[in-house]
Order: C-alpha cells, then sequence, then structure tokens
C-alpha cells in the first residue's frame, strides 16, 4: 500500500502522514490482519482486494467487506 511501518516489540507505528496507495492483499487466513487491510482499504486511493478476508468472521461473525464499500 505504499505506507512504511515501524515494526516495534509490543505492535508497529505508522503510518501518519502517509497515503494508502490501492493493493492487492493477502491475509493469509490471518483474522487480526484482514481487519487490519479493511480499515487500510478505506483510507486508500482506489479499491483493493483482500485475499482470506473471510477469515476476519473468526473475530466478528459479520464482518463484512461488502458493508465497507
Amino acid at each position: 500500500m505504499g505506507v512504511s511501518i515501524d515494526v516495534r516489540e509490543d505492535g508497529f507505528l505508522g503510518p501518519w502522514g502517509q497515503r494508502f496507495r490501492a493493493a492487492a492483499l493477502n491475509s493469509y487466513g490471518d483474522h487480526r490482519i484482514a481487519m487490519a487491510f479493511a480499515v487500510a482499504a478505506l483510507a486508500a486511493d482506489g479499491e483493493c482486494v483482500i485475499e482470506g478476508a473471510e477469515a476476519a468472521s473468526v473475530s466478528f461473525l459479520s464482518f463484512s467487506l461488502h458493508s465497507i464499500e
């Protein structure tokens, strides 16, 4: 998505002031990553595709990417 992330031992920091670009993304089945990508996609400059987005239903049963379009 074209942003820099500072990875920390207890999480990550960023991307304040950076612009997200549209991208094809893959959650690799991780529900946390799928949901983070969905939120990041809202700020992108175009359409994003998240492979494995259905993994988000593990932590949020009614989660649907269609609900944020």
